[in-house]
């Protein structure tokens, strides 16, 4: 990605040494309200409980990586000063950010709207959201309850080791997708599926939520669009580098990864195909109508 040099977001919030990032947790255990779209397969085992059900507060709470709550005794480290690479890791995503921005500015313009942007947090180890307490092994995450973008940078490195999917374009599509969440949060998207999943089953639940992912990597798509062609971000092989890193995050292939067996009906995110496909899509068309996985 030809990313340097470019403008960089002023809604960017670094908290890595904030007290709760610099604590050392004594234990606890980790509560998901889904599984999360960049969860690694290295640690999937580490995931005590899943819950599908529905709602906020013990509920499945779409458009969100959502993080429960931990407890144990906590011990506070010294603040850490920031290497060359956490910096140079810290602009990247700060570009990224902000031509997402104006990406979706120009879109909501179309559309009669007014895009409010999100705020990127960055945080080590874990952080307080709206949503709840955030760790970093349980990946990237957006809370609608603040409209903020949730990340630990270590990730990037989780991506390449264990995922299999390296590059500054994959890395890229970590925050497209999830910048996508909070656009579906803007246009109402994300309550209403909210709405119709109440006092469904949980096959029912599971198969809005695919639906709700598929379009936020979709909306990834249309960022790469035009960082594609009005920013000329876009280099040989970041294409490549956002449908593998698309692919690696797909149900049947984390589920594989970590049991060695597929179950569809606990899908909450779509399969590897479907995940490149509508990004793909996204990015092919670059139109807002085209993202409808609703249909």
């Amino acid at each position: 990605m030809d990313w340097k040099g470019r403008r960089q977001s002023n809604n960017v919030e670094d908290q890595r040494n904030s007290p709760l990032s610099a604590s050392v947790g004594g234990g606890g255990a980790a509560i998901l309200f889904r599984l999360i779209p960049f969860l690694l397969g290295s640690k999937i085992g580490r995931i005590i409980l899943v819950i599908g059900s529905l709602g906020f507060a013990g509920a499945h709470f779409l458009g969100i990586d959502v993080l429960g709550l931990t407890s144990g005794t906590q011990t506070q480290q010294a603040p850490q000063a920031l290497s060359p690479q956490d910096k140079e890791l810290t602009e990247f995503v700060s570009t990224v950010l902000a031509d997402t921005e104006d990406t979706w500015r120009m879109q909501f313009q179309k559309m009669g709207k007014v895009y409010q942007e999100p705020v990127l947090v960055i945080f080590r180890n874990r952080v307080d959201s709206a949503c709840g307490l955030g760790q970093a092994a349980m990946g990237p995450f957006y809370c609608p309850g603040d409209n903020k973008l949730y990340i630990d940078l270590s990730f990037y490195q989780e991506m390449k080791n264990n995922m299999g999917a390296p590059g500054d374009f994959a890395q890229a599509y970590v925050i497209a997708h999830e910048v996508g969440h909070h656009v579906q949060n803007l246009l109402g998207v994300s309550s209403k599926v909210r709405q119709a999943q109440q006092n469904k089953s949980q096959a029912v639940a599971n198969a809005l939520s695919v639906k709700l992912e598929l379009q936020a990597d979709c909306f990834a798509g249309i960022w790469g669009h035009f960082a594609d062609r009005e920013s000329k971000m876009l280099q040989v092989g970041d294409i490549e580098e956002a449908l593998n890193a698309a692919a690696a995050i797909g149900d049947d292939h984390l589920q594989e990864k970590a049991t060695g067996t597929v179950r569809p009906e606990k899908f909450t995110h779509g399969t590897s195909k479907q995940r490149a496909e509508w990004f793909n899509r996204g990015f092919q068309s670059g139109a807002v109508n085209d993202c409808n996985t609703f249909k």
